[in-house]
């Protein structure tokens, strides 16, 4: 009954948000304070390779690390007694670390939602449109946009799920806080080279919580149903 209610609200946190966002001029004022319409640049440049790789390659690279060392872990440790408080909580891991991306992933191919830099507003080609809107006419040979939501944070989001995987009311609070640093940190950079509004990495947060919740709730499914199944026999 819990995990239904926190899914529900957080479904409605999202329509609420994405409503929001659409609707008002919140983005276009956030992202405003990172572009210069003098020198048509935004405040951090995309080619620093540094930030680059702090912000971009190398966090993909360590989060990608750490989900195949959890899966390692996993399957080495899997029937091992000590490991079996934590056989709910790893799946519900590996499994968000995979689909949390995907569903980001799959939504910005359908959107067609341009990047902040790619709007005629910061002096790009594309007209600023709301996730539900289409392009008129005149903008149709336009060429396929996928920057809603935010694909690059999911990665950071993901990590959300480990909450479900500690056991300790301080250990889920430092899990949590970790993740939303990390998210954070990797959606605030793509909005300040021009990539990202702020609205497509709270989309990503929020739309990440929601798939970790459906997640939780199949596992939990699944292992009753399981030990209904033995229960029987």
């Amino acid at each position: 009954m819990e995990s239904t209610k926190n899914i529900l609200l957080t479904t409605l946190v999202l329509v609420v948000s994405i409503l929001f966002f659409g609707i008002s001029t919140t983005d276009i004022w956030v992202q405003s304070h990172f572009y210069d319409p003098m020198t048509h640049t935004w405040i951090v440049d995309s080619h620093n390779e540094v930030l680059a790789f702090i912000f971009y390659d190398g966090i993909k690279r360590l989060l990608i690390m750490v989900g195949i060392v959890l899966f390692v872990i996993t399957l080495v440790f899997w029937r091992r007694p000590f490991f079996l408080s934590y056989r709910r909580g790893m799946m519900i891991v590996l499994l968000s670390s995979i689909a949390v991306p995907l569903v980001v992933g799959s939504l910005k191919a359908l959107t067609n939602m341009p990047c902040p830099k790619s709007l005629e507003i910061f002096d790009g080609t594309y007209p600023h449109t709301c996730v539900w809107e289409n392009y008129t006419a005149k903008e149709c040979h336009l060429e396929q946009q996928k920057c809603w939501p935010a694909g690059h944070a999911s990665g950071g989001f993901a990590l959300l799920s480990l909450i479900f995987l500690l056991k300790s009311r301080r250990n889920k609070i430092i899990a949590g806080t970790v993740a939303m640093v990390i998210g954070w940190s990797m959606g605030t950079y793509k909005m300040l080279i021009g990539d990202h509004f702020l609205s497509h990495t709270t989309i990503t947060m929020i739309l990440a919580w929601l798939v970790i919740l459906l997640i939780v709730r199949g596992v939990d499914w699944t292992i009753h149903k399981k030990l209904r199944i033995i229960g029987v026999q």
